[in-house]
């Protein structure tokens, strides 16, 4: 992990156009702000490109997603490449119906995303490969880092494959994170507040693994910190010490495990 990424998006401020899906909303929007970027949340197909124009990234989750926000999505990530800020596609519950598996066939079919971000069996499916599913939720088993670098080589991306083990893969970079804590799972939004943290760190001026690395890292030990805390009952109770914790700096996150 490397820190000076997280500094560099506080030190920036990020305008993250966040085109996510209608549970989340709330949520995303503190933890960035908790963070150090900052959130934009417009779908209307009308005033997407004069936000693109604006922003320093892009992040698209299919998480509520219906087929009048295609358009906009794709008119956004078009844009963004157009500006060369970094897009990043969370394709949640993507093998759950035929309906999203095709929304996203023709995004991908015409937006170039700087990276993937999701479970096994999203991302397996991106590439056609059969895994187990309940929901947007991954249950099933396989090879992990054939299923990031798949993707990685497929759609010439920084694949994230979330889960357990967290695993970044480029077609010439593998890398791994074990920070975290399974209180996530239970957590509405938790892997699409990582999407736009994900997306601010892809805004500063290093290497995507770098930033892709750190992101997930940085966000795991935030939830292990939290987690730690003996007021955190549950997912009612870390929610609010989790968005707080997405502030700290690294020394006071690392000093749960000391």
């Amino acid at each position: 992990m490397n820190f000076s990424i997280i500094r560099d998006v506080r030190k920036q401020q990020p305008l993250i156009h966040h085109l996510t899906n209608q549970v989340v909303m709330n949520f995303t929007a503190n933890g960035l702000l908790s963070f150090g970027g900052t959130p934009i949340m417009a779908k209307a197909k009308e005033e997407v490109e004069a936000i693109v124009t604006i922003a320093d990234g892009v992040l698209i989750n299919i998480g509520t997603l219906t087929a009048d926000e295609v358009p906009a999505m794709i008119l956004t990530g078009k844009t963004a490449n157009e500006k060369n800020i970094p897009v990043v596609l969370d394709p949640v519950g993507v093998s759950a119906t035929p309906f999203r598996t095709a929304m996203v066939k023709e995004i991908l079919n015409q937006v170039q995303p700087t990276a993937i971000k999701g479970n096994a069996s999203e991302l397996a499916h991106l590439v056609g490969r059969s895994w187990e599913s309940k929901g947007v939720d991954s249950i099933g088993g396989g090879d992990v880092e054939e299923v990031a670098l798949q993707v990685a080589k497929t759609y010439q991306t920084t694949a994230v494959l979330t889960g357990k083990t967290d695993i970044i893969c480029t077609e010439s970079k593998l890398a791994h994170n074990q920070s975290g804590h399974e209180i996530l799972t239970r957590v509405t939004g938790g892997g699409c507040l990582l999407g736009s943290v994900l997306t601010a760190c892809l805004t500063t001026n290093y290497p995507a693994w770098q930033q892709a690395l750190t992101a997930v890292s940085f966000y795991g030990l935030a939830a292990e910190y939290t987690a730690s805390n003996p007021e955190v009952k549950g997912s009612g109770t870390f929610i609010p010490r989790f968005i707080d914790a997405l502030s700290l700096n690294m020394a006071d996150l690392e000093g749960v495990n000391s």
